[in-house]
């Protein structure tokens, strides 16, 4: 590392240096501090303690001669995940973070947790000695061959005596720091092989984006083994020498005022999550609540991992206003694990970029101003320009040519942030990662599978690729859909409505809505009632369809009405659609109502299988 420069980030070339030089130079400064259930401060590290803690399980990972090898890092929310991630990378060691299991539901995540050991093939799995017992005992986890075969250590039982024998490893900016598993919402999670180049470029553009100093701190709820949780969360932290507070995502979930309550209690300036964690916060935390909160402190609250919604930054910006939260500093920004994180992102000192869209034209794929008056229009939420060092094109996905200004098209990235590519799957990392304009060979670029355009720089995602509903030669975005059927009727639980469709042969649009839990009461089949319910239940059915139709010109064929939790999802809340498609089609989406007869819809998932 060069020491004599002005921004220490950029001089480091690994993050076991970032480390070392840290513990030596700020030995008793706090880096991380955990809050039990996401109120009361718990244990921290220092950067010594953490030093030492990462020495130590790196020993003992270089006894076992597992440098070069990969290591599950099976771990609930806290400060033994931060010291294991850092044992690895002590020790040469790719890390493979993943979900730790739920106790309440252990079968629950269990075959995504196999598919990441099938797929990495570690020969350790790193974890606490509280989780080891359920391993080791007689549940789900002892049915797995590929999770009995690796040597397990719970890294809370170490001995401290092996940190003298630590040996610094041979590793340079371009060694593989981890493989991140993508969320799986519309394939089979891939590990996405980040190096240490990767991660410090990436969190010096977050440092640069944020105007990141010192002083500043931090809050996150965001799940460690998430490509936010992990970059952002507490690698992004310790680079640049910051406090970083963390509580677990069932304590924000249970209770979102904790988050914002540690917010206001730590005058944290960093802290976010997906456009759902606004929605809640808006929804759930009453006036009396607000009144208690100081959010002025709060200049970067950013918002990606899923689309953004003009409605959930206006709604969470007039709830928020008599707490000090000021709307310019809500950060709508970009980013995907196959680019690190952060893709691009706007300046703190401008408010979200709006552009509202005609939505016909949007439906044929082209960009086009609506009118003031429109009623026929789509808000569009920018998520800034292109981090420093890479570049976005728009290009048309068949014919790999660059898009005209006013075209949406699939969005291509390059730089330094753009990972090396899949795990094993050369087929995929060639044509996802070595992608070449076919007009101007210009590459290589990462095709993102999303779609947007640019307009004076500014990047707008509209949709995914693989999610694109495309009925009577029109492109329909599922998330338009949901938002429409989920305002339809009270009854609907936000941001819990799935939009998919299916081929019969031409393709017909199926909408799957949860309720809210207080509603199931009204439509519980029991036959003690005077009356049936099918009267509610239809209420919300043609709620939904009028919606839709009204909004989007498009007949939902099906609807189907599922009790909450229902609708399946990624570890980190992603809603998978393709599962949900599948569910259907199979008969397993148990639903509390469906608007077409049974013999009707055992004839499309005849016909749509065959």
């Amino acid at each position: 590392m060069n020491s004599g420069s002005d921004d220490p980030v950029v001089s480091f070339s690994t993050l076991v240096e970032a480390l070392r030089w840290r513990a030596l130079q700020h030995p008793e400064q706090r880096i991380y501090s955990y809050l039990i259930d996401g109120e009361r401060e718990g244990p921290h590290l220092t950067f010594a303690a953490l030093d030492r803690q990462a020495r130590v399980i790196a020993a003992l990972l270089q006894r076992s001669h597992a440098s070069g090898q990969r290591a599950l890092l099976l771990y609930p929310t806290g400060l033994e995940f931060i010291a294991a991630f850092f044992g690895c990378l002590y020790a040469g060691v790719i890390a493979v973070p993943v979900p730790s299991p739920n106790p309440a539901q252990p079968h629950r995540g269990l075959s995504r947790l196999c598919a990441i050991a099938d797929d990495a093939e570690p020969t350790i799995a790193l974890t606490t000695s509280s989780i080891l017992a359920k391993v080791e005992g007689e549940g789900p986890f002892s049915e797995v061959s590929a999770l009995r075969t690796m040597r397990w250590i719970a890294t809370d039982c170490i001995s401290k005596s092996l940190e003298d024998d630590w040996q610094e490893p041979l590793t340079n900016d371009h060694s593989l720091a981890l493989l991140q598993y993508t969320s799986g919402s519309t394939t089979t999670p891939r590990g996405v092989m980040v190096s240490h180049r990767n991660l410090i470029h990436n969190s010096t553009s977050i440092s640069r984006a944020f105007e990141i100093t010192p002083d500043t701190v931090s809050v996150t709820w965001l799940p460690a083994f998430h490509d936010m949780g992990l970059t952002n969360g507490i690698i992004q932290p310790l680079l640049n020498g910051r406090q970083c507070y963390l509580m677990s995502p069932q304590s924000f979930l249970q209770r979102p005022l904790r988050w914002l309550q540690a917010i206001s209690r730590y005058r944290a300036s960093i802290s976010g999550g997906p456009n759902f964690a606004y929605e809640l916060c808006a929804r759930r935390i009453t006036p009396e609540q607000c009144g208690t909160l100081d959010l002025s402190s709060w200049t970067a609250a950013y918002n990606g991992a899923e689309p953004i919604r003009a409605e959930t930054l206006s709604l969470f910006s007039a709830t928020f206003a008599t707490c000090g939260f000021q709307p310019r500093f809500l950060y709508p920004c970009y980013g995907l694990a196959e680019a690190t994180l952060l893709v691009s992102g706007g300046r703190l000192i401008d408010e979200p970029t709006m552009y509202k869209s005609d939505s016909a034209e949007l439906e044929r794929n082209r960009v086009l101003p609506a009118s003031p008056s429109s009623r026929n229009a789509r808000v569009l939420v920018g998520c800034g320009s292109g981090i420093p060092g890479s570049r976005i094109v728009i290009v048309d996905p068949e014919s790999k040519k660059a898009c005209p200004p006013d075209v949406i098209g699939e969005i291509w990235v390059a730089g330094p942030s753009v990972a090396e590519g899949y795990w094993n799957r050369d087929e995929e990392t060639a044509h996802t990662f070595h992608a070449y304009l076919s007009d101007s060979d210009d590459g290589p670029f990462l095709r993102t599978g999303d779609l947007g355009f640019l307009q004076d720089g500014e990047l707008f995602v509209t949709g995914r690729l693989k999610d694109l509903i495309i009925i009577d030669g029109r492109n329909v975005y599922p998330h338009d859909i949901e938002k429409t059927a989920e305002r339809s009727h009270s009854a609907i639980r936000p941001g819990c409505c799935a939009a998919f469709s299916i081929d019969l042969p031409e393709e017909r649009l199926i909408v799957a809505a949860e309720l809210d839990r207080r509603y199931h009461p009204r439509f519980r089949q029991d036959s003690e009632r005077p009356h049936s319910p099918l009267g509610d239940i239809n209420e919300v059915v043609h709620a939904i369809r009028r919606a839709v139709a009204e909004e989007h010109d498009v007949r939902a064929h099906s609807v189907v009405l599922l009790k909450a939790g229902s609708l399946p999802r990624t570890p980190s809340g992603k809603l998978q659609r393709h599962a949900c498609r599948s569910s259907y089609l199979d008969g397993t989406l148990a639903g509390l109502s469906n608007a077409l007869d049974t013999s009707e819809i055992r004839q499309q998932r005849l016909a749509a299988h065959v």
